[in-house]
């Protein structure tokens, strides 16, 4: 497979690796179309240092002038944060986005796909998507579903962000044989909150206990991706009703305007942060961290037990 043409790894990267480091992977369209500027490059910023903290090395992922990017210099997060016509990308954008050399911020289903190209198995990010409310008529649901139930990385998120259809996407998930883990969790987070009214599959305690689950079913050919549902911090979370209550009036001003397919995630997350005055991406932030502290502990341990065997 001729991956030199379309892939470029950092410095950072290519000597972790070189080390023996756990790498951990992060997605772009959070900096790009999750959070205004400055906000979206700071935490960018934050989140990379949280994970050096913990002894691994960030690799945040994008699509540079035609270039997978597996990991960014300071300059292209300064970039990525500003730029006004970065494509979101998915599975489906990546090919348009390498010939005809764009510039691209890869989602959730983006970013596992370069992810495994580039031989990281950990992932972190705020939220996965999923089934969209409606999708028994509209079809609107998400890639990284899919991607879940074919690609080898772990996601490390806040659940599913709450403007979806939760139990669908659980439903969905299951169907797809992806193993829904919650992180000291029965209960599936919900982005903003940390329960809903559904369970995760199982619950783990520790990143050790996690890492020889991503082992098992990789050791035993279970192709596909794990969801690792980790709550957003206590004093961050939102109560369940009142978010409730704000995503049924942004979904109903998105159908007025007649919003679909890509374009909904990011305005329903921009109304809700209208609505909650600013709260929810405060909030956003918050998990985004947690979630990256998490994510470094289990990758840490995971890269221990492959050295291991």
């Amino acid at each position: 497979m001729e991956l030199k043409q379309y892939i470029e790894f950092s410095r950072e990267v290519i000597e972790g690796m070189e080390d023996g480091k756990a790498i951990v992977a992060l997605e772009s369209t959070i900096i790009s179309h999750g959070m205004p500027y400055p906000q979206n490059v700071k935490t960018a910023r934050e989140v990379e240092d949280i994970i050096r903290t913990e002894g691994c090395v960030p690799a945040t992922i994008a699509i540079l002038n035609g270039k997978v990017k597996i990991g960014l210099s300071d300059e292209e997060l300064e970039y990525l944060g500003q730029a006004p016509n970065v494509i979101k990308a998915s599975r489906r954008d990546l090919p348009y986005i390498l010939a005809s050399k764009k510039d691209g911020a890869t989602t959730v289903a983006a970013t596992m796909i370069c992810a495994e190209l580039a031989g990281i198995s950990i992932f972190v990010t705020g939220g996965i998507g999923g089934v969209h409310r409606g999708a028994q008529e509209t079809m609107d649901i998400s890639a990284d579903l899919e991607e879940l139930a074919t690609t080898n990385v772990a996601v490390v998120c806040a659940g599913a962000k709450s403007i979806l259809d939760l139990g669908l996407t659980m439903e969905y998930l299951e169907t797809k044989g992806v193993p829904v883990l919650g992180y000291k969790t029965d209960s599936l987070p919900a982005f903003y909150t940390r329960e809903s009214p559904h369970s995760v599959n199982y619950n783990i305690d520790t990143p050790e206990e996690t890492a020889s689950i991503l082992k098992a079913k990789w050791d035993l050919g279970l192709n596909g991706g794990v969801v690792i549902a980790n709550p957003i911090p206590r004093e961050y979370a939102m109560k369940e009703d009142e978010m409730s209550s704000i995503i049924e009036r942004a979904l109903r001003e998105a159908a007025q305007q007649q919003i679909t397919g890509k374009e909904v995630t990011p305005y329903l997350l921009g109304k809700v942060k209208e609505l909650t005055e600013g709260k929810s991406l405060l909030a956003n932030i918050a998990l985004v961290k947690h979630n990256a502290r998490v994510g470094a502990e289990i990758a840490q341990c995971f890269q221990l037990q492959k050295v291991r065997t």
